[in-house]
């Protein structure tokens, strides 16, 4: 069998890493335009762009622990945890990430950092006392190849487009131009109008990667674990406990659903993540593909 490294490795993820950092580099040209027709002084809106990705770069994932209440737990805090991931990132050829821990009852875990050396692998105390050590493998292994693959600092960075043009339209009276726009410009309601158009092609396309990510990880998990069906009943398990907890119990961990390895799809008009049924299927083929038996028809 092909080593994890490298049959982990998802071509078709990268293809559209590519294709969705180009098409949300060019929506973000447009705004710049827009800012810059509306009156908005250019150099201000280098400056504040170049300020604004430094920080969702570099912070974004310290921010995000910190806004779901995680803390870092030390080798004897946590020492089977420790020693799972340990024994994974060997297996996946990558360096050890920090690990962390929240304290509730949903049961979830994620990944963040900009590189597999600073990344963090969270897991909520749900998840612990949801899965069997196996499960909870397969879990951790769907972890570790997001940071295998890259696409955590990725959606950070993807995720910075959408958050400019949130901003904007958020706060878009503060911005120069007028209106009448007698001097050509687009003025403020044409600059919040293009904000509008840009933050809903990031929040599609963002969507979209999120949704084939998740495929990547599950395909990477199962490769490290050699055991897909442990994170197929892991998913299974999150997804039955999950789906019983009321919306306000969610909202807040809302605000990093795009990094769980499971969100309540129903509960959203475009999802973040894959149907569940679709992950399982995808998961018992890899199973198949593994033992040798011959897929069905």
């Amino acid at each position: 069998m092909a080593q994890p490294r490298e049959f982990g490795k998802d071509t078709g993820l990268q293809f559209r890493i590519v294709l969705v950092l180009f098409l949300l580099g060019a929506v973000y040209a447009v705004l710049v335009a827009a800012l810059i027709a509306a009156g908005v002084n250019a150099a201000l809106v280098g400056v504040i762009a170049v300020v604004l990705l430094l920080v969702q770069l570099f912070a974004s994932d310290k921010i995000g622990l910190a806004a779901m209440g995680a803390h870092e737990v030390t080798p004897d805090q946590a020492p089977e945890l420790h020693a799972m991931i340990e024994r994974l990132c060997v297996q996946a050829n990558l360096p050890k990430p920090k690990v962390a821990l929240v304290e509730t009852q949903v049961p979830n875990a994620f990944a963040m950092g900009r590189s597999p050396k600073s990344a963090t692998v969270c897991v909520t105390t749900g998840i612990l006392q949801l899965l069997s050590p196996a499960e909870l493998e397969g879990v951790l292994a769907h972890e570790l190849t997001h940071v295998l693959n890259r696409d955590v600092v990725v959606m950070t960075i993807a995720s910075f487009f959408a958050t400019i043009a949130a901003y904007i339209v958020q706060f878009g009276f503060f911005f120069g131009g007028d209106d009448d726009s007698e001097e050509g410009g687009i003025g403020v309601l044409g600059l919040i109008l293009v904000s509008l158009v840009v933050y809903a092609v990031s929040f599609v396309l963002l969507q979209a990667l999120s949704r084939y990510r998740e495929y990547a990880a599950d395909r990477g998990s199962a490769i490290i674990t050699g055991r897909p069906s442990a994170l197929a009943s892991a998913l299974l398990k999150i997804a039955g406990v999950s789906d019983q907890i009321p919306a306000q119990d969610l909202r807040s961990t809302q605000q990093l659903k795009a990094f769980y390895i499971y969100w309540p799809s129903a509960r959203e008009f475009i999802s973040s993540h894959p149907p569940i049924e679709k992950r399982i299927a995808a998961l018992q083929r890899l199973e198949a593909q593994l033992q040798g038996v011959p897929a069905a028809a």
